[in-house]
């Protein structure tokens, strides 16, 4: 696996540039205070594979009975998943804001229909790798060879994360290991944590 960094600006592992910042900021989502705010506000639904309708399609009606009647009439409506010019294909969003697949508990926190379903054991798929990589949004060149990842915490909506991550002291790609790992695997991450290590070591 090659590796490289550029006055710490960007690590390069093999195809992939990551940003220094998901080495260097913290983060630790906090629920009670923004309310699961990245499943509400945003420019359209969330970033979907062509992979993942599959899936999609596969969990949907193991999904639909933790979804409150409009987001079912919006599915019903809109489709389990719609294309956008600017951002390809993505979940549907009910008046350009929550996500049909999300869920509001007891506590007015939005979670997510689908990883709720996951977590009960009715679909073995946890849901969006968008969703669970955010803030890390993953962005592909024109070429789609080179593949930028990037970290993009919400200024208002991310402070309380930011601020909780900061506190705890948990860096980015330590909180959204298991997401990365999923997304690019073990030898990356584990790749990944090494440069972190060496980086820190050398300042």
């Amino acid at each position: 696996m090659f590796v490289s960094t550029f006055a710490i600006d960007m690590i390069v592992i093999d195809n992939k540039l990551v940003s220094d910042e998901i080495i260097e900021e913290q983060f630790v989502c906090d629920l009670n205070k923004c309310k699961g705010g990245c499943c509400v506000d945003g420019d359209a639904g969330a970033p979907l594979s062509k992979e993942e309708l599959k899936h999609l399609d596969e969990v949907y009606d193991a999904v639909l009975p933790y979804l409150d009647e409009e987001n079912k009439k919006e599915l019903v409506k809109q489709g389990k998943y719609v294309y956008d010019k600017e951002f390809g294909w993505v979940t549907p969003t009910i008046e350009s804001k929550v996500c049909v697949y999300g869920m509001t508990d007891t506590k007015g926190i939005v979670k997510c229909g689908i990883e709720q379903a996951y977590n009960d054991g009715k679909v073995n798929w946890k849901k969006p790798i968008s969703c669970h990589l955010f803030p890390i949004r993953v962005k592909l060149s024109k070429n789609k060879v080179t593949e930028y990842v990037n970290y993009e915490p919400r200024e208002d909506l991310c402070s309380a994360a930011c601020t909780l991550g900061k506190k705890l002291k948990v860096p980015v790609y330590v909180f959204l290991k298991d997401a990365l790992v999923r997304k690019y695997g073990t030898e990356f991450y584990e790749t990944l944590d090494a440069t972190a290590k060496h980086v820190k070591a050398g300042s």
